[in-house]
């Protein structure tokens, strides 16, 4: 469907403001769509990225600094994210050992198995970019990136 008939909007000051509309609507819908799929996971959005942040790192551990910065959404509060994953059991905190001052988060073996989970059911909710090939996908990629210039 058009963005015309999904916001109900027929005309726009220029293509540079539709794309811009389009982007955060349609990275809203995709949002959106994510959060469905985790829902049945008992995660969010957020703190899936978490968990996948920390199994990119696996076993290094992380500092919530560290976590933070490689977040998607730069607003996140990283500290009530990782908490309520710790009291899930998919992450643990450990005093650093090397500067006491410092906390290692890193994700658990049930955070681990949790991911391999979504990993296995993820086809089903990425079949929503099926209208995209390959190279059209790697296009958007490019121009994403060139956005952010």
């Amino acid at each position: 469907m058009a963005l015309e008939q999904d916001i109900q909007q027929e005309k726009f000051q220029s293509e540079h403001q539709k794309a811009a509309i389009n982007i955060l609507f349609t990275g809203n819908w995709l949002h959106n769509k994510n959060a469905a799929f985790l829902k049945d996971f008992s995660l969010s959005p957020e703190q899936f990225n978490v968990l996948r942040i920390l199994r990119g790192s696996h076993p290094k551990p992380l500092k919530l600094a560290d976590i933070a910065c490689r977040m998607l959404d730069k607003n996140s509060n990283a500290t009530r994210l990782v908490e309520k994953l710790r009291t899930k059991g998919l992450v643990k905190r450990e005093i650093c050992k090397t500067n006491r001052r410092q906390v290692d988060i890193s994700v658990t073996a049930r955070g681990l198995a949790l991911l391999t989970k979504i990993d296995q059911s993820s086809d089903a909710w990425q079949g929503i970019l099926k209208n995209l090939s390959k190279s059209e996908s790697k296009q958007l990629n490019d121009l994403l990136d060139k956005l952010r210039g």
